[in-house]
């Protein structure tokens, strides 16, 4: 039975809110989310050598990353497994039993997070970049080698499939997208190939391992891999490098923020290349604690947040989308709902002290404004914004109905 999560609504008329417009911040996890807490908790090859026993060569920027994955001597899970690490029967590192300290890194330290359960789907031929330009919602023809972005994947009417991000590479375009999705997006993909398009696509994920970095001190981390040229770098920037003598491909961003660093690698380097970034520091995270980060940090996901309820402009997807580039799927109705105004309901988050199921409605003075969709995301109608925004600030300073409220603002 469904929970009425009701929110307060005695809200001094003296406090405004300073929310930008959303075709300025674009999506709402591109920035660094300020949360209020209470009670609740390339060009020429050079090679180097650090000072420790592992070694990192820059390769070439044209060098692809397309090489079949060597033998493996010894499966990295199995090897999790035997340390007493909780790995699910398809083959998710779920916990380290450390979520607490991993989350607390992620704001003082630094983590590393196994993300090989995720989708890597390549995309190569002649038509690659115009294939993909019309078939998600970002502007690939304006990209180059080296670069990368955020897309979206959605319906004819815009409602969304899953959000991806793409590296653009000298002869394919790798897509990274959610576990859930990867076999859909590859059969629609390929559904969509005319006989006279020179595009393949493949599911790359059995042949690839991926981690990534978050918190403030991956930087250091990346120096001491002697990867510290691509710190500053701007999101989605991607080069090859050879670590500890293995070929592995590295993107600033790490999947849910532009900050941190994404490590694509094959299956016989994970388990090297795991040890030496724990090594400098790193404290690994399972996907318990990174689900808890990716709703902190605004990231929807399919299944989820992302569902055909939603239009790509109510999930605050902005960043990820142009409104300027010709025709492509979806874009028909994405542009009425600009020229129009038309988007009638918001993404935001809350955090209560008491549990409620998804789809709860939400309720401001007895009227349904949302509903709750996963733990801490919510979809407001546009006319509840001024309400819940003054609600924030009051609950900073005030304990109400014996409820703690903390909610961060992902859309005005």
């Amino acid at each position: 039975m469904a929970t009425t999560v009701t929110l307060p609504s005695m809200i001094p008329r003296s406090w405004n809110s300073n929310l930008s417009s959303p075709h300025q911040n674009g999506p709402f996890w591109t920035k660094k989310t300020h949360s209020i807490s209470f009670t609740l908790s390339l060009s020429s090859t050079k090679i180097s050598r650090s000072s420790s026993s592992s070694s990192s060569t820059t390769l070439p920027a044209a060098l692809p990353f397309d090489l079949s994955p060597p033998p493996i001597d010894h499966d990295f899970l199995d090897a999790l497994a035997l340390s007493g690490t909780k790995v699910s029967d398809d083959g998710i590192v779920e916990t380290f039993d450390n979520d607490d300290e991993a989350l607390d890194a992620v704001d003082n330290g630094v983590v590393v997070v196994d993300l090989s359960h995720y989708g890597r789907i390549r995309v190569s031929g002649e038509d690659r970049i115009q294939f993909l330009h019309n078939q998600s919602t970002a502007d690939f023809e304006c990209l180059h080698e080296g670069q990368g972005c955020d897309t979206v994947f959605v319906t004819p009417t815009a409602r969304t499939i899953d959000l991806s991000h793409a590296w653009i590479m000298k002869k394919a375009v790798l897509l990274v997208v959610s576990p859930v999705t990867c076999q859909s997006i590859t059969e629609m993909l390929n559904k969509y190939i005319f006989p006279a398009d020179k595009v393949e696509i493949q599911d790359i994920s059995k042949q690839t391992s991926l981690f990534v970095l978050a918190g403030p001190r991956s930087n250091q981390v990346m120096e001491g891999l002697n990867l510290g040229d691509l710190v500053g770098q701007p999101y989605g920037t991607h080069r090859h490098y050879s670590v500890n003598g293995m070929p592995v491909t590295v993107g600033v961003g790490n999947i849910i923020s532009e900050e941190g660093f994404s490590l694509l690698l094959t299956p016989a380097a994970a388990e090297s290349v795991w040890k030496t970034i724990l090594s400098l520091g790193a404290i690994p995270m399972g996907s318990n604690a990174w689900e808890k980060l990716r709703v902190l940090q605004g990231r929807p996901a399919p299944q989820k947040e992302l569902t055909n309820e939603f239009n790509v402009l109510e999930a605050h997807l902005w960043n990820s989308i142009s409104l300027n580039k010709g025709c492509y799927k979806g874009q028909e109705t994405i542009s009425r709902l600009v020229t129009y105004d038309g988007v009638k309901q918001r993404l935001w988050g809350i955090r209560l002290s008491a549990p409620a199921e998804p789809g709860s409605p939400i309720t401001i003075n007895g009227k349904k404004v949302g509903k709750g969709q996963w733990w801490t995301f919510l979809f407001l109608h546009n006319n509840a914004h001024h309400h819940v925004v003054q609600v924030l600030e009051m609950m900073a300073m005030v304990k109400m109905f014996d409820t703690w409220f903390l909610v961060l603002v992902f859309s005005p």
